[in-house]
């Protein structure tokens, strides 16, 4: 591959990280917004859409993963998947049922769930093993970038046209991402190395099995475990904030939930551009130890005052451990799969155990809220957080090689496919 094939690729990948940053996320605590502004939903009935939602995602992230493994056109996995993302958007204006916003956002949330294995598989196809973790950590500190842009458009789009501006917004995201996967070069992505597949380990290029791999590596199992209980912890606290932004002033509520965001993500950038220079070097488990400890600490923060300025400094944690933790993820997975060309279905398994615990915590914290109240749900959010750090401090290991990082392929000294 020549110079200027790397530069566009390398570019590309940036521009598919940023403008899909939004859509991989979905609405989120947008959408509890709009239902509670718009529609008058009670918190119990948007925290069950976003449950179902969730739970839509859950049962397609192994096979999407399965699916990213087999197939030679990933590319065109994430044009189809980007385009029922932009469908999903722009009917939702027009509907107000529970039946229909809950099928919609399921048809997002799957379409979704093949963006995380299929980034990572083509970034992997493309760089290779040794600038992997390099390559994981430009993503993610593009991603976080496209999410900080994108929540302050939400924030003016909203102030200036209302909540149902962030539908459209998302749904340009979504076309936007179209157009960057389609200047990545498809004959740049060595298909075996992007699964995670070593010939010296694996010559007989056996069907991946999500299933098998994590019943038969015990870390692998424990690490799943552990990012489970990450997502049952953290996947409600914004929404939660947003919901008590809209009860302190329902006009601010939208700037202010993206001010949340742009906070957190401003805080992501360079905290993911750290784990890509740094990871190699210092080992993945001190970074996600650092990462975890944040969330729980967090928990409790929020319930000690209820001061919009606040929660929104209180936010910028979410910087630390989130973009620690999502640029450390996929490198933990390789590693601990390496040579079974069983990365990506392995990365869905993940995806599946933490989606699961994601769905369970909008419902779990509507719950508290109504028996308790905010505080309670706030709490009991952070409890868990805290039992997911013991864990992951106990039972996991350091998974990394603490070796001088290779050079991001499109630089001075990589090879693609090394």
């Amino acid at each position: 591959m020549n110079t200027s094939s790397e530069h566009r690729n390398n570019r590309s990948l940036d521009g598919l990280n940023f403008f899909l940053a939004d859509v991989r996320d979905g609405l989120g605590p947008y959408l509890a917004i709009y239902l509670l502004a718009a529609h008058k939903w009670d918190p119990a009935s948007i925290g069950l859409v976003m449950t179902i939602a969730g739970i839509a995602a859950l049962l397609t992230q192994t096979p999407a993963g399965a699916l990213i493994d087999r197939t030679r056109s990933k590319r065109l996995v994430v044009v189809i998947a980007a385009l029922v993302v932009t469908a999903s958007c722009l009917v939702l204006p027009f509907i107000s049922s529970f039946t229909w916003v809950a099928l919609t956002q399921s048809l997002s949330a799957i379409a979704g769930s093949v963006f995380a294995p299929a980034i990572a598989a083509i970034s992997l196809g493309i760089t290779g093993p040794k600038a992997f973790t390099r390559r994981t950590g430009r993503n993610e500190t593009w991603n976080h970038a496209g999410n900080a842009c994108a929540a302050l458009l939400a924030g003016g789009l909203s102030w200036l046209f209302g909540p149902i501006a962030v539908f459209y917004l998302m749904a340009f995201m979504a076309v936007a991402s179209v157009v960057a996967i389609s200047f990545v070069d498809a004959n740049a992505i060595d298909h075996d190395v992007a699964r995670g597949f070593d010939p010296a380990r694996d010559s007989a290029h056996e069907s991946p099995s999500g299933l098998s791999v994590l019943m038969h590596n015990r870390p692998l199992m424990i690490f799943a475990i552990c990012c489970g209980l990450f997502h049952l912890a953290n996947a409600a606290m914004l929404p939660l904030v947003s919901q008590k932004l809209s009860q302190i002033d329902l006009n601010l509520a939208t700037p202010l939930t993206s001010a949340c965001i742009v906070a957190a993500q401003l805080v992501m950038v360079p905290v993911a551009w750290l784990v890509g220079a740094k990871a190699d070097n210092w080992g993945r488990k001190p970074l996600l130890l650092a990462g975890f400890i944040i969330l729980p600490l967090r928990g409790v923060l929020y319930v000690l005052s209820d001061n919009p300025w606040w929660l929104v400094g209180v936010q910028l944690l979410d910087g630390i451990g989130a973009g620690a933790f999502g640029a450390l993820m996929p490198l933990v997975v390789k590693d601990l799969t390496h040579g079974s060309g069983r990365f990506n279905v392995s990365l869905g398994a993940i995806s599946t155990v933490f989606g699961l615990g994601a769905a369970l915590s909008n419902g779990l914290a509507g719950l508290v809220i109504r028996e308790a109240g905010y505080s309670a749900a706030f709490l009991t959010l952070a409890a868990i957080a805290a039992l997911a750090f013991v864990l992951l401090w106990l039972g996991v290991p350091e998974t990394g090689k603490r070796v001088e990082p290779a050079t991001e392929a499109g630089l001075p000294g990589a090879a693609a496919g090394s």
